[in-house]
């Protein structure tokens, strides 16, 4: 997408359209369907927050509203690539798109298109979706889905998820600390950081647990006889 803008400007109005469109309904989906706790009568909130983000431009329950409905659209995004891509598929997705996002960001590729993309507007006076703003601070899209991603890689183990979004959470937090000094980074780091953190913990466990299968199976098994002693 970035190269995209960068050798088209024209296309990040394209995608400013497509984000109206689509980031709305695809909120939608998860509210009624796809997040955890979904249910079908919810997916009408997606119209509140989209109403609230158009009518309440550049305030904080504005943007929050934007930045909600991008996040859960994501979410949609996630579940729907995680049923059809095998989860190694996702964890190296992830490791890719992070490693190219540091690239960019370290060749000072990404600054202009991301300026263009965030400056493009819909119109009548619509919401920008095609990026999440919050207060001073401004992600991408492509961000929010490698998060959203970092989710699905780990679907069917909650305490997982639950622990890789809290790593991920401290991590982006000491990681933002880099904005005293620098204007510009690449957000997903912290998700990739946090992934390699959790596989490790991972195999570490999974090592400690054959060891011990492998110990209570050696405790289990019976000890030879001793020999009987000779009678002479």
């Amino acid at each position: 997408m970035i190269f995209l803008i960068r050798y088209a400007s024209g296309s990040a109005t394209w995608l400013t359209d497509l984000a109206l469109v689509a980031v709305p309904i695809l909120a939608a989906v998860a509210l009624g369907w796809a997040a955890r706790g979904s249910r079908p009568y919810l997916a009408a909130l997606a119209a509140g927050l989209f109403v609230l983000a158009w009518r309440a431009p550049a305030t904080l329950p504005g943007e929050a509203a934007g930045a909600v409905l991008s996040a859960l659209s994501c979410v949609t995004l996630g579940v729907l690539l995680g049923a059809v891509t095998p989860t190694r598929w996702l964890k190296l997705g992830i490791l890719a798109m992070s490693a190219a996002d540091v690239w960019l960001v370290a060749s000072d590729l990404l600054q202009h298109p991301n300026d263009v993309l965030v400056a493009a507007a819909p119109g009548a006076g619509l919401p920008q979706l095609q990026s999440e703003t919050f207060g001073g601070v401004n992600m991408g899209y492509g961000d929010m889905f490698v998060a959203a991603l970092l989710g699905a890689a780990f679907v069917g183990q909650r305490r997982v998820q639950l622990t890789t979004a809290a790593l991920t959470l401290v991590l982006a937090a000491i990681f933002d600390l880099l904005f005293l000094v620098v204007n510009e980074l690449p957000a997903t780091v912290p998700v990739a950081l946090a992934l390699m953190l959790v596989q490790i913990g991972l195999a570490v466990r999974g090592s400690d647990r054959q060891s011990a299968s492998r110990m209570r199976a050696n405790q289990a098994q019976p000890s030879a006889p001793e020999p009987a002693p000779d009678g002479t």
